[in-house]
């Protein structure tokens, strides 16, 4: 495969599944992060618990950690990774009214997991949303995107360093 190569393209320009048969087995490790904004209000009813759907953060991080276990179900290309871990952490500022997901996804697998963290982010924010849309339709789920990733080789990359700062 040549650089610049579509890889997702076969030679007559139809979506196919990568092959990484031949790619080498290594540590890959990938972070995520979503953003969730709401009234202070509602953000205080999340960190006390007292949504009319119950407990939303213990549901957000189970609901990402499932999200990341479906990803080949769900993006059609993605290739199915024996996951070793996925973590998904849920930091609420009341005052501001904003929720910041942050999700870790870890494998030894020929592919990188970038998919997997994100989808977990994703997956966490919706349910969120869901979670205090009964107290608030309002809410804007942004910025799901990569922090991180390393492992493979593409090698490692870092959302802070990447040329011209954050996006």
């Amino acid at each position: 495969m040549s650089e610049g190569e579509l890889t997702h393209l076969d030679a007559d320009g139809r979506a196919r599944m990568v092959d990484v048969g031949d790619k080498a087995v290594t540590a890959r490790v990938a972070v995520a992060r979503a953003t969730v904004r709401m009234r202070p209000a509602t953000a205080v009813l999340l960190v006390e618990g007292r949504l009319p759907k119950g407990d939303a953060l213990a549901t957000a991080r189970i609901a990402g950690i499932m999200g990341a276990k479906r990803t080949p179900d769900l993006l059609p290309l993605a290739h199915p990774i024996a996951l070793a871990g996925v973590e998904v952490e849920v930091e609420v500022d009341a005052a501001a009214g904003v929720a910041t997901i942050a999700a870790r996804a870890r494998a030894a697998d020929r592919t990188g997991v970038e998919m997997e963290a994100l989808t977990a982010a994703a997956v966490a924010a919706l349910t969120l949303y869901d979670m205090v849309k009964a107290v608030e339709r309002g809410v804007v789920i942004e910025r799901i995107e990569l922090v991180s990733k390393t492992g493979g080789k593409s090698g490692d990359w870092h959302r802070d360093q990447a040329p011209g700062g954050p996006a």
